[in-house]
């Protein structure tokens, strides 16, 4: 009995904790439906709730609705994601596979990489990409997602430590070239841990402000980050009600991402620090 009351005030606790935490959540929900005068006021929804900060918030900037801006945050990150998977998997199962002069070598220079801040490599890439004619492209985004990550690399490398060599060698037995190890034993295998590096790419890619920030000149480029920065006016009265709507609508992709995949993601996160 004295176990049993035990229980309830944990999942009590739980609960009340849960909601406190949910409660910003909850606040943005109702301030998105709420006029600028009601924003000030201390209450969690509104008193008369303004379905049309969506539709306005959605058609509110000129020339470009947010349709427009959807569509370029999708090709521009399904199109990295995909390359990002595909370049850190072959780097991956090169070292976690293959032998090769100074592998331990190279490695520890990968590792190093990620502890280097991107400040420091933020204006020589920049020059770079200036003097390519990347400027107010998607290439700056492009062509490093097909050279590879360094902390998803790392993280595919530690899973693929951990599936037995056997197999390689059976397949080897059987005719299988190495590229065939790679793409019928080895990546089916890995299926967790690349759906754990889809997300984090896709997440990363979609909420990213700013590297667009950075390399996008023109309207027409920006990705949904950039365009929520347009609702503020400097010089007029910002619809703050238009922008909280259309920054709820704007996770909407994250949110089913890792949900649709959630089962997945946790067993990459789980098993990829296991093994090794």
């Amino acid at each position: 009995m004295l176990r049993s009351n035990r229980n309830w005030i944990v999942h009590l606790l739980l609960l009340a904790l849960s909601l406190l935490m949910f409660y910003p959540v909850l606040w943005w929900i109702g301030a998105s439906f709420k006029s600028n005068a009601e924003l000030s006021l201390p209450t969690l929804f509104p008193g008369k709730w303004m379905w049309e900060n969506y539709t306005k918030g959605w058609d509110a900037l000129p020339k470009y609705t947010f349709t427009y801006f959807y569509l370029n945050s999708f090709k521009l990150n399904i199109t990295t994601t995909v390359l990002t998977v595909i370049s850190c998997s072959l780097v991956a199962f090169g070292f976690g596979r293959l032998e090769f002069p100074f592998k331990k070598l190279w490695f520890s220079l990968l590792l190093m990489t990620i502890m280097l801040p991107g400040q420091v490599t933020l204006i020589p890439q920049y020059a770079m990409f200036h003097s390519l004619n990347w400027i107010n492209t998607y290439l700056p985004f492009i062509v490093p997602s097909a050279l590879g990550h360094a902390f998803f690399i790392f993280l595919l490398v530690q899973f693929i430590r951990g599936i037995p060599r056997e197999l390689d060698e059976s397949a080897k037995m059987d005719g299988c070239s190495w590229f065939g190890i790679y793409w019928r034993i080895v990546m089916p295998l890995t299926k967790p841990a690349l759906v754990t590096v889809t997300i984090f790419s896709f997440l990363y890619g979609w909420e990213d402000y700013f590297g667009p920030l950075i390399y996008l000149n023109s309207v027409e480029h920006y990705t949904i980050p950039l365009a929520l920065r347009m609702f503020v006016d400097t010089q007029a009265a910002t619809a703050w009600g238009q922008l909280l709507a259309m920054s709820l609508l704007s996770i909407t992709p994250q949110i089913l991402v890792f949900f649709l995949a959630q089962r997945h993601f946790v067993e990459g996160i789980a098993t990829t620090g296991l093994k090794g």
